[in-house]
């Protein structure tokens, strides 16, 4: 089962999976361009969802890794193939960078 984790509450479920985490942002250049999180307390790694299986690599499965995309679907997606290839701190930030905007940083823009 993949957690889901509003933006709110990211910090807390980073801190229980022992810290050092990632939030993995799986939207495509012109959404990035559009609106971006800047990372406070954890890494953050773009990469579009549909080169994550070759660029699996580029992960550490040993470390927490936060999915995030517009809305949340994409990202749970990406969260579940994690998870499948041997990722064992995986989580769905729920709602997207829409919801983080509402709840945790309203300069990021909503598109």
């Amino acid at each position: 089962m993949i957690d889901q984790v509003r933006p709110s509450d990211l910090d807390a479920w980073l801190a229980a999976q022992g810290g050092n985490g990632v939030v993995l942002d799986v939207r495509e250049v012109p959404e990035l361009r559009a609106a971006s999180i800047h990372p406070l307390g954890f890494e953050l790694v773009a990469i579009p969802m549909n080169e994550i299986p070759g660029r699996l690599a580029q992960l550490d499965p040993d470390r927490p890794v936060a999915c995030l995309c517009h809305h949340g679907a994409r990202s749970m997606r990406v969260a579940m193939f994690l998870a499948q290839n041997g990722f064992g701190q995986v989580a769905n930030i729920a709602g997207g960078i829409d919801a983080w905007s509402l709840e945790r940083d309203p300069t990021v823009p909503r598109y």
